[in-house]
């Protein structure tokens, strides 16, 4: 028999209370639980100033969250992608990666994210998605453990001169 992924619903998430209730499901499992990170300390940083929260529903229950930042150097960040427990492996981080990229791909070339050096089902899950090493931010969350710095892009934040959609389309991801 072959598996039929749930339908998924991805909508924008701006309650306060269900943010916290994300938070504290993020809290309770890896990599935030490893790194330390708090129920507090994750909501602290999902509901900080500009930055957009979108859920993931299945049959109307909570399935995961995708936290995007708009703003700043690396305009296009990818706070937190957090699917929950009895979600994963079922399509859910997929479609929430996809929404956030459609998102910040109308807005800039380039999506950005880390993802911790232990974390090694989630470094293949985004090689898989498109993305590639762009740095390593070393003890960064935690001592002892590295964030890997990870880009897709669809070419330069500036495009100018000749040759310029070509050198664009051959960046962009297959």
């Amino acid at each position: 028999m072959n598996y039929v992924p749930p339908a998924v619903k991805i909508t924008r998430l701006r309650s306060a209370p269900r943010l916290r209730a994300a938070a504290r499901l993020m809290a309770a499992c890896d990599p935030w639980k490893k790194l330390g990170l708090t129920a507090e300390r994750c909501a602290k940083t999902i509901q900080a100033p500009f930055n957009e929260n979108y859920q993931a529903t299945v049959r109307s229950h909570f399935a995961g969250l995708a936290t995007i930042a708009m703003h700043g150097t690396f305009r296009g960040y990818i706070q937190a992608l957090f699917v929950a427990e009895g979600f994963r492996g079922t399509g859910v981080g997929e479609r929430l990666l996809r929404a956030a990229e459609a998102r910040i791909f109308r807005s800039s070339p380039n999506v950005f994210l880390c993802v911790s050096s232990f974390n090694k089902g989630a470094i293949r899950f985004y090689k898989r998605m498109g993305y590639r090493k762009a740095g390593l931010l070393k003890d960064f969350v935690k001592a002892g453990h590295d964030e890997i710095l990870m880009r897709k892009t669809r070419g330069p934040l500036i495009r100018t001169g000749r040759g310029t959609k070509a050198a664009a389309r051959r960046a962009r991801p297959v």
